[in-house]
């Protein structure tokens, strides 16, 4: 979810996205793009998932939405 417009007013600097996209990179051994969306939209997104896990994450904007395609077979 990107940031509200009160919260770059403020200049809100969020952490947990490097550290998330490190993570992500990481696992993928490759660069992959993450995109923000608005507040609501993210809500409304969120209202269509297959599942919703919620963790004790505490971070300000920590919140994410992944995406899983298929998976190809191990040869």
């Amino acid at each position: 979810m990107e940031l509200v417009q009160s919260d770059k007013d403020q200049g809100l600097e969020t952490p947990v996205w490097t550290e998330y996209q490190k993570l992500i990179d990481e696992a993928e051994h490759k660069k992959i793009k993450m995109a923000q969306m608005e507040r609501f939209a993210y809500y409304e997104r969120a209202k269509k998932a297959y599942a919703v896990v919620a963790t004790g994450e505490t971070a300000l904007y920590g919140n994410l939405i992944l995406k899983k395609g298929v998976i190809a077979g191990q040869q």
